[in-house]
């Protein structure tokens, strides 16, 4: 059965580039308008431009998701410009720089945490309160495998997608009469920047890194953006507070 998101509003955090942007396409695609945000401004203008340029119907807004009132501005234009809400996908996020606990500083800790976890809770506050008004919503945040394990180096980041998975949880909770469904994806190995930036851009590593997933390759934003439409789409109507582990088998193991 084909997803369809004909006369729905999605919202598309982090979306020049990578599994956001991947995401963004595959909305519209599907027939969904779609807002793509980023604090690159230009570029998710210029991809919001290509949108519509082939006949979908697309915004693209600069927003910094660590500022909770360029967060509140993005919303609310959102609405005023096509009056509603149905899903948003909070994939914004950063890679910690590496270093041990003990020796990384409190402000590449309040970095992280202040896009990774703190942006995905604002994010989720201002489209939430839009949502309750509507009485109807799919919201899909962006985690990690990292949410499931630890992994030296990256402190920051691996307790920022921990912190995303619990908030994802009690939030489908606090929602699902409401509803609301509120679920998350943990990605693995993605052949993005982000996922480059574990191993400071050394492509020899990234390489050996692909071929030890079982798969034996990295996977593609395209195939996170069918995982995060399928979640917004009425085929997941019952999943509520689930994380969905899509790795290449990364984490069976």
């Amino acid at each position: 059965m084909k997803i369809s998101f004909e006369n729905q509003v999605a919202l598309v955090t982090g979306a020049a580039s990578g599994m956001g942007l991947a995401t963004a396409r595959a909305f519209a695609e599907a027939g969904a308008t779609v807002v793509l945000a980023d604090y690159r401004e230009e570029i998710v203008k210029a991809e919001a431009e290509q949108l519509n340029s082939v006949g979908g119907r697309a915004l693209g807004i600069g927003c910094d998701v660590s500022d909770d009132a360029q967060i509140e501005a993005m919303i609310a234009r959102t609405v005023t410009e096509f009056g509603r809400l149905d899903a948003a996908f909070n994939n914004a996020g950063v890679m910690a720089h590496k270093a041990e606990i003990a020796d990384t500083p409190r402000d590449e800790w309040e970095r992280v945490i202040g896009i990774n976890l703190r942006g995905v809770w604002s994010c989720m506050k201002f489209e939430l309160q839009q949502m309750k008004q509507q009485g109807s919503g799919a919201i899909v945040n962006n985690a990690s495998v990292g949410a499931l394990t630890g992994n030296p180096g990256i402190a920051s980041y691996i307790a920022s997608k921990h912190g995303v998975v619990g908030l994802t949880r009690t939030a489908a909770l606090e929602y699902a009469r409401q509803g609301i469904r509120v679920n998350a994806v943990n990605p693995g190995l993605i052949d993005t920047q982000i996922a480059r930036d574990v191993v400071n851009g050394d492509e020899e590593a990234y390489a050996a890194f692909a071929e030890s997933v079982p798969l034996g390759r990295a996977g593609t934003p395209e195939e996170i953006a069918a995982a995060v439409l399928w979640l917004c789409s009425s085929q997941a109507s019952y999943v509520v507070g689930h994380a969905l582990t899509v790795d290449g088998g990364m984490t069976v193991g």
